[in-house]
């Protein structure tokens, strides 16, 4: 039996590999796991870290919430030990702006690629970079308590953190709008209704629900997933023809697969 290996633990992420399983942890329960640019850092490192056996990842924060959000230091005049603040970035030219909130993005980016399926395990609140960063996992499996909202707007910027995307994908413009532009709070029970929660359970039993869907998804042989995946990501980029077919040669290479036939 494989034993649970960490490989990666600082700035406030732990990544913990067991088998076909790993597990992102948010590890800052006093602040919230609030987020900041060394956090994002380590966020990206995990991903790279991760282990050609891994099938499943999931991402939990400690403590009574997901994420609240980007640290308020962020918003001072100094910002962060060691980091460009705010205005500096301001300051700069376009592309070293650009460049910056992209280096920002590769922490949000890695969770939806099609050789593995990212649950995001969501208690409290979920809030900013916090709920962009459950929008960047494939599933969302949620604790009655759970609270997202996209404050962005509100402190006068937009949600750059690659969440736009999977969240009109997932409820449609029109609430998307509304959502981001008021910065409301989205309840658990509205999430699993609107889509953006696949599953809300009790808080007690968010661990127990994770694992059954982490169960479930490897019940499935990988490479059958892994082309579902890429079949359904893609699926809106193409016409409906295009998708069919797509779905023909992803199942020529399936059967061919089954038959010992693949390359």
């Amino acid at each position: 039996m494989t034993a649970r290996k960490t490989l990666l633990d600082q700035d406030g992420v732990q990544l913990t590999v067991d088998d076909a399983v790993a597990t992102v942890t948010l590890t800052n329960p006093a602040k919230r796991n609030a987020q900041s640019p060394a956090l994002w850092r380590a966020l990206a490192e995990a991903g790279r870290l991760l282990p050609g056996t891994v099938r499943v990842v999931v991402l939990k924060g400690e403590g009574k919430s997901f994420s609240a959000g980007l640290d308020r230091q962020a918003f001072t005049p100094e910002g962060f030990d060691g980091e460009p603040s705010f205005l500096d970035l301001a300051r700069g030219t376009d592309e070293a702006l650009d460049a910056e909130i992209a280096t920002y993005q590769e922490a949000f980016t890695w969770w939806r690629r099609s050789d593995v399926v990212s649950i995001a395990a969501v208690q409290g609140h979920a809030i900013g970079a916090g709920f962009q960063l459950a929008l960047a996992c494939d599933l969302r499996v949620c604790a009655d308590d759970a609270q997202f909202a996209m404050r962005e707007t509100s402190l006068g910027l937009v949600p750059d953190l690659t969440g736009t995307y999977p969240l009109v994908s997932l409820v449609g413009y029109a609430r998307a709008l509304e959502i981001c532009a008021t910065g409301r709070f989205v309840h658990a029970t509205e999430a699993e209704r609107v889509g953006l929660a696949n599953i809300v359970v009790p808080l007690a039993e968010l661990a127990a629900a994770t694992d059954d869907l982490t169960a479930a998804l490897l019940a499935a042989p990988r490479d059958a997933v892994i082309e579902t995946k890429a079949l359904l990501r893609g699926a809106g980029d193409r016409t409906y023809d295009e998708q069919r077919v797509a779905e023909r040669a992803a199942q020529a290479r399936r059967l061919r697969d089954l038959a010992g036939l693949g390359e």
